[in-house]
């Protein structure tokens, strides 16, 4: 029988009893009707599951004792950043939710000079805080105990990244996706451009910042296509597919 896993932003520790947040008891309770004495895995981020047993569960507050941890071994060799032009709706969830699922580490949306969506400081951190929650949802579907981290937007140009490969695609690029010189710990950055595609400038602001173009076939994808394409193309080559 599948055990429902849960995110709960707290230390855990084998005998420890914690009081759930409202939004846990929300899910576990009255979505799931998980009641005192049924088993709940939870995780806070650090890599590991902690199996635990529903204490107490009332409508709008919960307790959960922590009975044992083990090491949700679910994280791939290959560390991949993906920077995204921030899309439209539902798509950058998309995007998210699907990017997290193929084991992307971390996530880097930008402002480029053809993308459509601007956010100023109030609705940047309202829409972060909403990317965090998908993130983490898709963490809880897929396994994953290590949460991917999320940036505030950033200008194309302003952004920092630590990683020595970086690529955007292109599909008359003559490198492709096998011809990359990854370590034996590898690590990449991918970048992704709007629907209308990078402009001129955003290219040579991407070479500035040390990318170039690869290809992964000779079709233009979607921008919430190819983000994940080409993780699962890496994660086939250098991962753990």
């Amino acid at each position: 029988m599948r055990v429902t896993r849960t995110y709960v932003d707290m230390p855990l520790m084998v005998g420890a009893e914690v009081t759930l947040p409202e939004d846990v008891v929300a899910h576990l309770g009255r979505v799931l009707r998980l009641s005192a004495g049924d088993a709940c895995v939870l995780f806070n981020g650090d890599g590991h599951d902690y199996q635990a047993e529903v204490v107490a569960m009332e409508k709008r507050s919960g307790s959960a004792r922590v009975v044992s941890i083990s090491a949700a071994e679910r994280e791939s060799p290959l560390q991949v950043t993906l920077v995204q032009s921030i899309a439209r709706g539902e798509k950058m969830d998309w995007i998210l939710q699907k990017a997290t699922e193929l084991g992307v580490t971390s996530f880097v949306p930008v402002y480029s000079q053809r993308g459509e969506v601007k956010l100023d400081g109030a609705r940047a951190a309202k829409r972060v805080e909403h990317w965090r929650e998908v993130i983490i949802s898709a963490c809880e579907q897929s396994g994953r105990a290590a949460v991917p981290s999320v940036t505030a937007p950033v200008d194309l140009k302003l952004m920092q990244l630590t990683t020595d490969e970086r690529i955007y695609l292109e599909p008359l690029a003559l490198k492709s996706l096998r011809d990359l010189p990854l370590a034996s710990s590898p690590s990449v950055t991918i970048a992704i451009g709007p629907e209308g595609g990078w402009s001129e400038q955003d290219l040579l602001t991407l070479d500035g910042l040390g990318f170039y173009g690869v290809r992964i076939g000779p079709r233009i994808l979607r921008t919430e296509t190819a983000g994940i394409a080409t993780v699962a193309a890496l994660q086939c080559l250098f991962g753990d597919f």
